[in-house]
């Protein structure tokens, strides 16, 4: 699970992923790249996806 690591200075978030995080956003990235012939075209159709990842509650 991924766990939100607040910054004390009230900027940007840190997202600490486990091994299994990051394997799940490569594959997903894998899968829905190989469609796309060039970077702007995967970066364009990325730019309108979400991807989850799930948030350790502590």
């Amino acid at each position: 699970m991924a766990r939100i690591i607040e910054n004390e200075t009230g900027s940007r978030r840190l997202i600490r992923m486990s091994t299994e995080d990051i394997l799940s956003v490569v594959k997903d990235y894998q899968r829905i790249v190989p469609r796309f012939s060039s970077y702007e075209e995967a970066r364009d159709f990325l730019a309108d996806t979400v991807i989850y990842i799930p948030e350790e509650v502590l």
